[in-house]
C-alpha cells in the first residue's frame, strides 16, 4: 500500500475533484489517492503573483498529512516545490517535471499547451530549469484556467486548435499545461495521434515509483530542513521549530 496526498494549490474544490479523479484512473490498486485542495490562497493560479500566496496554504495541507508516502503538488508551475521538498516528511513531485521526463520518454520535440499567455515565461523558465530548454516549446490556449470546468466556454475546442498548431510547427508528443486539463489528455491523445501528457497522471506513477524504491528527500545541503527561527505577522505559525 502506498498512500499518495495530491495538493490542489488553488481553493477551487471542483478542481480538485477533477485531479483526484484523474490519479485514481491511473494509479496501481495497492495505491491509496489522498486529494486536498488549498484552504488559504487564490481560487486560481495565474502567473508569478497567484503563485507565492498559494505557497503558505500549500505548505500547511502538506504538513497536515504526515502519515503520506509521498505528496503530489497540483499545478503546472509547479507552486512552491522547492519549499515543499524542505520540509514534507516524504518526497514531494511537481506535475510540470513528471510531465516533462515521461514525454521527454516518448518523443524528441515536446510541446507544452496552457491556459493564459501570462504563463507562458513562468513555465519557460521551468522547462529551462529541467533541462527540457532546446526540446519543449511552451504556448497558450488562452483560456483561463476556471473557464476549463465552465460549460460553454469553448475551452475544450480553443485548447485542441492550440495543439493542432504546436503539431504543425513540429512538436512530436503535447504535454498538458494546466492540472485542470488532467481529465482531456487520453481524449486528445486518440484524437490527435500523439502521446498527450497529463502531468497529474505522470506525478502519480512517479511518486509510486519512489515509494516503491523506497528513496525519499535529500536532507543533505539544498534540502535540509529549515533552521529554526521565529515568523511574525500572519506567517507566524510557519516558523520552523528546529
Amino acid at each position: 500500500m502506498a498512500k499518495i496526498l495530491i495538493v490542489n494549490p488553488n481553493t477551487t474544490a471542483s478542481m480538485t475533484k477533477t485531479i483526484g479523479e484523474a490519479a485514481r484512473a491511473v494509479a496501481a490498486s495497492g495505491t491509496e489517492i489522498v486529494d486536498v485542495t488549498s484552504a488559504m490562497g487564490p481560487v486560481s493560479i495565474e502567473g508569478f503573483y497567484d503563485e507565492a500566496f498559494a505557497v503558505p496554504g500549500l505548505i500547511q495541507a502538506l504538513l497536515n498529512a504526515r502519515d503520506a508516502d509521498a505528496g503530489i503538488i497540483a499545478c503546472f508551475d509547479d507552486t512552491g516545490l522547492d519549499a515543499a521538498r524542505s520540509v514534507a516528511p516524504f518526497p514531494v513531485v511537481g506535475i510540470c517535471e513528471a510531465a516533462l521526463l515521461t514525454a521527454g520518454q516518448l518523443a524528441k520535440r515536446i510541446g507544452i499547451v496552457t491556459t493564459l499567455p501570462r504563463s507562458i515565461v513562468p513555465l519557460e523558465e521551468l522547462v529551462r530549469r529541467y533541462g527540457f530548454a532546446e526540446r519543449a516549446q511552451v504556448t497558450a490556449c488562452n483560456v483561463a484556467v476556471l473557464d476549463l470546468e465552465k460549460p460553454g466556454s469553448g475551452a475544450e475546442e480553443k485548447l485542441g486548435a492550440e495543439i493542432a498548431r504546436a503539431l504543425d510547427k513540429g512538436a512530436e508528443a503535447i504535454v498538458l499545461g494546466c492540472a485542470g486539463m488532467a481529465d482531456l489528455a487520453a481524449k486528445l491523445s486518440q484524437k490527435f495521434g500523439v502521446p498527450v501528457v497529463d502531468g497529474v497522471a505522470a506525478a502519480v506513477k512517479q511518486a509510486e515509483a519512489l515509494v516503491g524504491l523506497k528513496l525519499t528527500t535529500s536532507r543533505r545541503g539544498s534540502y535540509a530542513l529549515p533552521g529554526a527561527k521565529d515568523y511574525t505577522g500572519l506567517l507566524a505559525p510557519f516558523a520552523p521549530k528546529s
